[in-house]
């Protein structure tokens, strides 16, 4: 599933089109998690005043409008010239400019378009939690939203009224840099615990931000590149191969449904 840092890196991809006209969209197959709405297609030249990232939301900010793209479980853009006219299976739709176009594609159909008025007060939008490369997001936030959980750390980390994008992948190399159990209960973290953790979240979400994302299946970035960020990964992916920190094996357990990897000797 892309997480923050390849929506990140797909927004940084299509940010050339800002300031530019979106000539029309063109949908192909409205079945995504949500049926497109047909009114999409009404969008004609209307100039992109910017290209931004709300959690996993890829925002496409028009005059008076915001397209809302989410990539779901499988989901990838695509940049491609007009003149190039093959079309891939499980491609969604196409957003159409002078000379290129981007295009939506999802296997799984587990994406979504979408087109609002007022972003903000949007029902996927409005009761996200904070983003954690923000200023709002440090230590002191991780101790106030841990102090009365019951929850595994693991498990706050992926709650996205609370942060948001984070995932499952940079949780738990997160974690492991932090030297934090993902098994820990959360109100049992200090202070310290929280500082570290926020810092190493950022740490790592900014490095795989750089390196272009993690593909470990099918993601692409819309430039046609891959992320190489899983050359950096300690733990994810690792059960059964040797810590590179202590020698000790990495091991595998399921915490609130998704597989989370750790060193139960680095991390308590």
């Amino acid at each position: 599933m892309p997480e923050l840092p390849e929506v990140e890196t797909t927004v940084r991809a299509i940010n050339k089109f800002e300031n530019k006209n979106l000539i029309r969209i063109i949908i192909h197959n409205r079945n995504l998690r949500w049926k497109v709405d047909k009114s999409i297609e009404k969008i004609q030249n209307e100039k992109i005043f910017k290209i931004s990232r709300r959690a996993k939301y890829i925002l496409i900010h028009l005059k008076d409008f915001c397209l809302m793209l989410h990539l779901g479980m499988s989901g990838n853009l695509r940049i491609q010239k007009n003149t190039d006219n093959f079309y891939k299976k499980h491609d969604h739709a196409e957003f159409i400019f002078k000379n290129e176009k981007v295009i939506f594609n999802d296997v799984r159909r587990f994406g979504s378009i979408h087109l609002t008025k007022n972003l903000n007060e949007h029902q996927l939008i409005k009761n996200l939690g904070v983003e954690p490369l923000s200023d709002q997001f440090d230590g002191n936030y991780l101790y106030d939203i841990c102090k009365n959980s019951n929850l595994e750390i693991k498990k706050l980390l992926m709650d996205q009224r609370k942060i948001v994008g984070v995932g499952n992948i940079y949780a738990s190399e997160s974690l492991f840099l932090s030297k934090v159990s993902p098994e820990k209960i959360s109100k049992k973290l200090s202070i310290k615990n929280c500082l570290d953790l926020s810092n190493s979240i950022k740490k790592v979400l900014n490095k795989a931000i750089k390196m272009g994302g993690t593909t470990l299946k099918d993601f692409y970035s819309a430039d046609g590149n891959q992320g190489y960020f899983k050359i950096e990964l300690n733990v994810y992916g690792r059960d059964g191969e040797v810590c590179n920190s202590c020698n000790n094996i990495i091991i595998k357990k399921i915490i609130g449904q998704r597989s989370t990897f750790m060193c139960t000797k680095c991390q308590n």
